[in-house]
């Protein structure tokens, strides 16, 4: 099998290995249910852009990881979240009318 720039069983295996480690961390010592969900989303959102980072990961490539539901579920959110931001005004030497 020839190397390319995204192995993805490397990648898969790199995962299991976060997720081995995290079961670990769990079991140390009870934080509330809050706190450790938001530390939980930081810290696997800091380990998945290493990740993104060391192996030039696109959009497709994570929407690929997911079912098909999702991806879509993740595109549209995608797009939707786009379309929703308003239209930056450009300045012009006009003065805006009394």
């Amino acid at each position: 099998m020839k190397q390319t720039t995204y192995d993805f069983r490397q990648f898969q295996e790199e995962l299991a290995a976060l997720d081995r480690k995290n079961d670990t961390r769990s079991k140390e010592k009870p934080v509330p249910k809050e706190e450790a969900a938001q530390t939980r989303l930081l810290q696997a959102k800091a380990e998945f852009m290493a990740l993104r980072d060391r192996y030039g990961l696109t959009v497709a490539h994570v929407i690929a990881f997911f079912p098909e539901e999702e991806g879509i579920t993740y595109l549209q959110k995608l797009i939707l979240d786009k379309e929703a931001k308003p239209a930056r005004r450009s300045r012009s030497s006009k003065q805006p009318p009394p």
